[in-house]
């Protein structure tokens, strides 16, 4: 069973701390949200975690590995996937084609994706040119994308970002195979916080790049401070 622990991270760009101490352990087939206003440090966040970014301090950890600084490449090979804001597919070819690549990075199967395939409503367009694909349904190729490496690790930048209301429902769909099904470890920086609610137990809240809150989803949203801070920035109400 896979857990990633972050223990002291910290990550400056010149003179600029983004963030700095941030510790938490997730374990295998846990989910834990990550919030916070805007620059607070989220994405970097995720960008240092899954190798697109070196830390200015601490340490990452994967199954008691220190795998701090390794590159993107060599954690999709330990298990560790991240999705994107936006759209991050190959473009020019087809939805196959986009699996079969991610698939050959990490160390997945197709047969891990049947069914996903089918609740996502891209069962039955393989064929065709991903980046022609409504942008609802590329956010779910690129999902899949991250699935189809075999992760035991997924780090999910603002899935529901973009999104219809009405296609927030995969994402749920995509949390719960990935933790119930495969036994992944999840993490979720997001602002919808009616997703928050839904798929996160635990919740950490950035604030200027220092932990402000970690705990239980519902006994954190309801503190005043976290509740000032989402306030104060341009994101959805905490409340």
């Amino acid at each position: 069973m896979s857990e990633l622990r972050v223990e002291g991270l910290a990550k400056s760009f010149g003179g600029l701390r983004v963030f700095e101490n941030i510790s938490f352990s997730l374990p295998a087939g846990a989910v834990l949200g990550v919030i916070g206003p805007n620059g607070a440090g989220k994405t970097t966040l995720i960008n240092v975690i899954s190798g697109r970014l070196t830390p200015s301090e601490g340490r990452v950890i994967l199954d008691g590995r220190d795998v701090t600084g390794w590159p993107t490449h060599a954690l999709s090979k330990l298990g560790v996937a991240r999705s994107f804001q936006q759209t991050n597919t190959f473009r020019g070819v087809s939805v196959r084609e986009n699996l079969a690549r991610a698939i050959r990075f990490g160390h997945g199967t197709e047969g891990d994706l049947a069914r996903l395939l089918h609740d996502f409503g891209l069962g039955d367009r393989l064929e065709e040119q991903s980046d022609k694909l409504p942008y609802g349904l590329q956010k779910m190729l690129g999902l899949l994308m991250a699935f189809a490496t075999g992760p035991r690790v997924v780090l999910l930048d603002e899935p529901a970002a973009g999104l219809e209301r009405a296609e927030r429902h995969r994402i749920d769909a995509f949390v719960q195979h990935a933790c119930q099904a495969a036994g992944c470890a999840v993490l979720i920086v997001e602002h919808d916080m009616d997703l928050i609610r839904r798929l996160c137990p635990r919740v950490l809240v950035l604030d200027a790049g220092a932990v402000l809150a970690d705990g239980a989803t519902v006994e954190v949203l309801a503190r005043p401070d976290v509740i000032a801070a989402y306030l104060g920035g341009d994101d959805d109400e905490v409340a």
